[in-house]
This record gives C-alpha cells, structure tokens and sequence, in this order.
C-alpha cells in the first residue's frame, strides 16, 4: 500500500468519526446548561461587535466583520446540543416550549444558522450596506427565537 493511499484512508477514516465527534456528552445536566450558556454568550459577543459596525456605533472594518461573523457562524452551531433532557428546570431563561415544541425550536436554530450564513456572505462583500440588511435579518431571526423559547 503506497503511502498516499495510506493516508488517503487514515484521512477518511478520520472524516467519517467527526460526526460522533461533534456531539458532545454531558457528565451532569448542568453541563449541558453551562455548555450551551457559553456558546450563546460568545455568539452574542461577536454578533454585539457586528452590530456596533452595522449601526455605525463602531467603524466598518471589513476584516474584523469578516472575523466575528466566522465565530458567530462557528458558534450558532453549537448550542442547541446543550439543550438536552434533564436541563429544563435548571434555567429560568429557557421556556419549556424548547422541550414541547422539539420541531418547532429545531426549525428556529436552522434558520437562525442560515441566517448567520448569509451574514457572513455579506460581511465578506466589503459593503457597509450589505452587511446591515443581512444583520438585520439575522436580529429578526434571534429575536423571534427569544420570542418563543426564553424568558
């Protein structure tokens, strides 16, 4: 077996156990909450330094929205795995819609990540104006995730 195939299945191999990978467990419940309050509060850090560019609040700076729009794309993928049975009553900011309406939450965090997909397009457009109406867009779609699931 030539090297290059060697590591040709050494790579795949790899590729196909990420998914298990990706998925994190949690020892305690409380885990599980910690886990996804942090993913939360980095991806409003970012999208807080967005926001101060799109609201002329800071300079547009194409390079640092391209940056915090990479983490908050990163990070809106991360979360929802930390709302996990067993963790509904250990927050008085989670609604108990997240665990009744599964579907409906699941439908929520998709759109909020295409959302911030489509940010990241933008920012990487180099225009003041793109990236406005896309993290106007992108605020609708974690607004009325707050609307629904928290207090």
């Amino acid at each position: 077996m030539t090297l290059f195939r060697t590591l040709a299945l050494a790579v795949a191999a790899f590729t196909l156990s990420l998914p298990s990978l990706a998925q994190p467990t949690f020892a305690k419940p409380e885990d599980a909450v910690n886990y996804r309050q942090g993913a939360l509060k980095k991806m409003k850090s970012h999208f807080d330094r967005l926001g101060a560019m799109a609201s002329g609040r800071a300079p547009f700076d194409s390079k640092v929205a391209v940056e915090n729009a990479e983490e908050f794309v990163a990070q809106a993928r991360l979360p929802w795995a930390g709302f996990v049975p067993g963790t509904e009553k250990l927050s008085n900011k989670a609604r108990p819609e997240i665990w009744t309406e599964q579907v409906k939450f699941k439908d929520s965090s998709e759109k909020l990540q295409a959302e911030a997909a489509k940010l990241l397009v933008a920012a990487k457009t180099n225009n003041l104006d793109n990236l406005k109406a896309a993290f106007g867009s992108t605020a609708a779609s974690c607004k009325a995730c707050h609307d629904s699931f928290r207090n």
